[in-house]
């Protein structure tokens, strides 16, 4: 036997001594890196762990019929928090539309500033347009026109 197998039959053992013998040993090592590895994936992206959650929520929520005694009990909770989210969602559209307002941001501003803006592109277009015209004339011109033969 070489050395070199030599070498590699005590590599082999080492790492197999490294390793658990038991199922239990080996249960609890896997157990371990499917810890490791959720732990590192939750650290890395925890807003993905946040959406995946309420997706799963949100479909078990739709599967899972809702009792008697729920809909008696939530009921009251349900009409709350709708009251408060209607409630919330106008006092943020007027405080949207007051903060707009001191800006000068209104509807007629801002109609008159995309009038303004295509009046400009109108202009830039037709300005482009005389331009190419004019080369493509002049290209034309210098065309017809007889060259020097001064040799």
């Amino acid at each position: 036997m070489t050395d070199a197998h030599r070498s590699d039959l005590q590599a082999n053992r080492r790492h197999t001594d490294d390793q658990p013998q038991s199922t239990p040993e080996r249960a609890r090592a896997a157990a371990a890196d499917v810890t490791r590895r959720t732990v590192e994936a939750v650290e890395a992206n925890p807003l993905g762990l946040l959406v995946g959650g309420l997706a799963v929520g949100a479909i078990a929520g739709a599967l899972i019929p809702r009792s008697d005694k729920e809909k008696e009990l939530l009921a009251p909770v349900g009409k709350r928090l709708t009251e408060g989210a209607t409630a919330a969602a106008a006092a943020a559209k007027e405080a949207g539309k007051s903060e707009l307002e001191s800006r000068g941001l209104t509807a007629d501003a801002g109609r008159d500033q995309v009038k303004t803006l295509l009046s400009g592109f109108g202009k830039a277009l037709s300005t482009a347009g005389a331009a190419g015209a004019k080369a493509a004339r002049e290209k034309a011109t210098a065309k017809d026109q007889p060259q020097d033969a001064t040799v």
